[in-house]
C-alpha cells in the first residue's frame, strides 16, 4: 500500500556491489540444506500474539539466567541484538540457534533487534569508526537514494542473521534507531528513507517490520509521516517506544493515540538498571508489549450445551424440600467428570444416583471424604487436575482457564472472569491465594502452587 522508491538512471559501482551482496545474502536465506534447518523451521513466530512484560539487555543472557528468570521473574519476552555493526555487544557469546530454539520452546517471546547505521546527526555514532551512519545526501534523484540502499542492505543482512538463528518468517525484526535531532531536515528525511527501504525489504523477505526509537524523535517522526504525509513512506508494522516514564503500558503523549493501535506497540518504560530474579542479576531495560492480537487463548470445546466457566463453584448436594442443585452447575460437574473418564452417564443436569456415585469415586481417589455433598475442595481437585505448567502475566491457554476456575472455586469472593488470559486480576487473585495457604507470594503458577491447588488447600 506504500509507494516504493523509484529507481532510474545508470547503476553506480557502489550500487552494483551493494546489489551483489544483497543477492548473495538473499540466496542464503532460502538455503535449507544446512544442518538443523528443519528443526529451526519448527520454531514459532516471535513475538507473535502477546500482551505482557519483557526486558532487553545488550548481551543475550546465559541459559542458566534464562531458566531462573523464566521461573521467578514477571517477564515472558526478551529483546536480543542479532545484527548491526553499531550494536554495543557485537560478540554475542550466548546467542546461537540452540539458544533461540530453547527459549522459544520454553515459552519466551523473542524481540530480534538490529542496531546498524544511525541518523547522520546522532553524535554518538559511528561507535567504532568502521560502522556506517545513514547517508544524509539527497542524491541525484532527490529521494535520499543512498540511505534507501543502506536500509535495504541492512534489512537483507538482518533477515539472513535471523534465519541463521532459526527465527522464522512472520517474526518481527526491530530496527534500533537511537534518538537524534528531529529538527535537522537532512538527518530526519534520510532516516525516513532508510526506514522505508528497511520496511519494504523486510516485507519482501516475509518478515514483519518493527522500529525502536525514542518517543520524541524517531517515533514522533514516523507518526508525523503517517498523519501528515500518508502514503509517502513505508511505515513499520510495529513500533517500540523508548519512553522511560515508569508506566507499564504502551502510551505516550509524543504520538497520537490511534497510531499503531490496537496491538502494534511495545514501550520501553524503564531504562538500564539491575534486577535479580532467582539469584541471577542482570542489567536490563524494562518493556511492556501489546503485539499481534495481544494475549489470546484458543477456544475450548466441552460437552454440548454445557457451560464450564463460572464465577463461583458452590457446594452441591441432592435435592430436598429446601434446596434444588442448579442444573447448570450439575451439568458442569457431569461434563468435567466425563472428560476425566470418571463418569459414564449422560450430562443431564440432575444430581442423581449415578452422578453421586461418580462424585464419591472421585473424592475417594483424591484423598477427600466421600459424602453426599460436592464441596469447594472437591471442585478444586477436579478443576485443577492435569499438568503443572508455568503460568504468569501474559500467559494465554486452556491451562490458564484451569487456574482461573480453580481460584474461583477456592474462594467464594474471587469471581474471576474465566478468559484463558493471565491478566492483572488473575495475578492478584493468585497472590491472595498464595498468601492464604502460606506459599511465596509471587503471582506465578508453578509446581508448588499447582500442588496446593490440586490438593485443595484453601
Amino acid at each position: 500500500m506504500f509507494r516504493p522508491a523509484r529507481r532510474t538512471g545508470r547503476p553506480t559501482v557502489l550500487s552494483l556491489a551493494t546489489g551483489l551482496l544483497a543477492t548473495l545474502a538473499t540466496a542464503a536465506l532460502i538455503t535449507t540444506s544446512a544442518p538443523g534447518a528443519s528443526a529451526r523451521a519448527a520454531n514459532p513466530v516471535t513475538p507473535g500474539d502477546f500482551t505482557g512484560y519483557g526486558f532487553d539487555q545488550c548481551q543475550a543472557p546465559s541459559q542458566q539466567t534464562m531458566n531462573r528468570w523464566r521461573r521467578h521473574s514477571p517477564f515472558w519476552a526478551v529483546g536480543i541484538y542479532i545484527s548491526g555493526d553499531s550494536r554495543a555487544c557485537r560478540d554475542q557469546t550466548n546467542l546461537s540457534p540452540a539458544w533461540v530454539g530453547t527459549q522459544l520452546a520454553r515459552g519466551w517471546r523473542l524481540l530480534p533487534i538490529t542496531l546498524g547505521p544511525q541518523a547522520s546527526c546522532q553524535p554518538r555514532f559511528p561507535r567504532y569508526g568502521d560502522d556506517e551512519t545513514i547517508d544524509p545526501r539527497l542524491g541525484r534523484h532527490k529521494n535520499y537514494l543512498p540511505a534507501r540502499r543502506q536500509g535495504k542492505a541492512e534489512a537483507t543482512k538482518t533477515v539472513a542473521a535471523a534465519q541463521a538463528l532459526g527465527i522464522v518468517p512472520g517474526s518481527t525484526m526491530y530496527y534500533d534507531l537511537e534518538g537524534f535531532d528531529l529538527g535537522n531536515t537532512a538527518c530526519r528525511e534520510s532516516a525516513l528513507a532508510f526506514l522505508t527501504a528497511w520496511t519494504n525489504q523486510i516485507h519482501a523477505l516475509d518478515y514483519v517490520s518493527g522500529v525502536y526509537s525514542s518517543a520524541g524523535s524517531g517515533i514522533k517522526m514516523l507518526d508525523d509521516a503517517r498523519v501528515q504525509r500518508p502514503g509517502q513512506f513505508a511505515l513499520p508494522d510495529q513500533i517500540w517506544i523508548a519512553r522511560w516514564d515508569g508506566r507499564a503500558d504502551t502510551s505516550t503523549s509524543y504520538i497520537r493515540a490511534d497510531g499503531w493501535m490496537p496491538h502494534a506497540r511495545v514501550k520501553q518504560y524503564q531504562g538500564g538498571h539491575d534486577e535479580t530474579w532467582g539469584r541471577a542479576r542482570v542489567n536490563i531495560d524494562r518493556d511492556f508489549l501489546d503485539v499481534g492480537r495481544g494475549s489470546v487463548a484458543p477456544r475450548e470445546s466441552h460437552c454440548p450445551k454445557t457451560v464450564v466457566n463460572h464465577r463461583d463453584y458452590p457446594k452441591l448436594h441432592p435435592a430436598n424440600d429446601h434446596y434444588t442443585p442448579a442444573p447448570m452447575l450439575v451439568k458442569t460437574l457431569q461434563c468435567l467428570l466425563q472428560e476425566h473418564d470418571a463418569y459414564t452417564g449422560k450430562v443431564t443436569g440432575r444430581y442423581d444416583a449415578d452422578t453421586v456415585a461418580a462424585a464419591h469415586a472421585w473424592q475417594s481417589a483424591h484423598g477427600l471424604a466421600a459424602g453426599r455433598a460436592w464441596n469447594r475442595r472437591s471442585w478444586m481437585t477436579l478443576l485443577a487436575d492435569g499438568g503443572r505448567p508455568l503460568l504468569k502475566f501474559g500467559s494465554a491457554s486452556s491451562d490458564v482457564r484451569r487456574l482461573q476456575r480453580t481460584l474461583d472455586a477456592a474462594s467464594r469472593g474471587t469471581q474471576l472472569r474465566v478468559s484463558g488470559v493471565f491478566d492483572a486480576a488473575t495475578q492478584s487473585a493468585l497472590r491472595v491465594y498464595q498468601d492464604g495457604v502460606g506459599l511465596p507470594i509471587d503471582g506465578i503458577a508453578a509446581g508448588p502452587t499447582w500442588s496446593a491447588l490440586q490438593a485443595a488447600r484453601r
